[in-house]
């Protein structure tokens, strides 16, 4: 089978593909690709590898032999699923690849944020601490973690992997019932916010989760809620969050993903960053260590293999 990756250097450049070129005959592998130069690229393949290329239906129409997409991510919204099941093409993704690095990622924003580190980094940063008249800074409440109520929205691998993290702490779990689904037993959301002090969010973005956090379920928070979002953008509003962060709604606000990434167009928090906000937004990071990206690698190595199984299976 001939393959072709069409955006390699989105998993850096110290990534080794060779268990990919294992499992295929021919391997093309392309740095990054253009939506003017996708078609060219794909004509010929039978497998299609990439990170965040979109393949329309237009694409996928101009790849006849093509077999089998093996998305380098979790979230698979780049690619026209209905238009790959009409044409018979297989899509494949990757799950759980980064659970250590994205959930040591959220307790790095979540500690950030209880011991107020944006503002007091800008304090020391703007002299204050050098003038002060005693010998530590005061300006600014932490919060100690032990026998606070942390709420996740999303109870995966990754989920369950922050839980764990979080008991360290000596904090309390709760986990919120599924959006949009009426038989989990589990208490809602809107039933756990106001006990919240600490809220994280790993679930995917679907039409159910897109602004699950908003300006009226903000006015049903604790004014010292802490809210992380390492999952997808648009799962909190920003527009909203921001307004909750200033007005004294919430006491913190940590993300590593934004609703457009990358955000060439502005984004309200970024707009932001140089006020004295309780405020972290990182560039989607948290999935960056090495063994986290390799493993996409290794997942992904299984999933062709596994393809090229069954498909040799149906044909016989």
């Amino acid at each position: 089978m001939k393959g072709v990756i069409l955006d390699a250097a989105s998993l850096g450049t110290d990534v080794d593909f060779s268990s990919l070129e294992d499992q295929l005959t021919e391997l093309v592998t392309w740095p990054a690709t253009t939506p003017d130069e996708a078609a060219e690229r794909i004509e010929d393949a039978e497998v299609v590898i990439t990170n965040k290329v979109q393949l329309t239906r237009e694409l996928l129409q101009q790849a006849p032999k093509l077999r089998l997409i093996c998305v380098l991510a979790t979230g698979t919204n780049n690619i026209d699923l209905d238009a790959a099941d009409e044409l018979g093409i297989a899509v494949r993704n990757v799950a759980a690849y980064g659970t250590a690095s994205v959930a040591q990622h959220t307790l790095m924003m979540m500690l950030s944020l209880t011991t107020r580190q944006p503002q007091y980094q800008s304090a020391v940063a703007a002299g204050e601490w050098q003038k002060a008249k005693m010998f530590c800074l005061m300006d600014y409440p932490v919060i100690q973690l032990q026998g606070k109520t942390l709420v996740i929205v999303g109870h995966g691998e990754l989920g369950q992997a922050v839980a764990r993290l979080a008991e360290a702490f000596g904090m309390q779990i709760e986990v919120a019932a599924r959006p949009g689904r009426s038989d989990d037993p589990r208490p809602s959301l809107d039933d756990l916010l106001p006990q919240a002090d600490v809220i994280s969010f790993h679930c995917p973005l679907t039409d159910v989760t897109r602004d699950l956090l908003n300006k009226q379920r903000f006015a049903r928070c604790k004014p010292s809620l802490l809210v992380l979002n390492a999952a997808r953008g648009g799962i909190v509003n920003e527009k909203d969050a921001i307004d909750a962060l200033r007005n004294g709604q919430i006491g913190g606000l940590a993300v590593d993903v934004l609703s457009e990434e990358p955000p060439r167009h502005g984004n309200p928090l970024l707009d932001a960053m140089n006020e004295r906000l309780n405020l972290i937004v990182t560039p989607h990071s948290a999935w960056l260590a090495p063994e986290a990206r390799q493993r996409i690698v290794e997942l992904t190595a299984t999933n062709i293999a596994e393809f090229k199984k069954k498909d040799s299976r149906t044909e016989t």
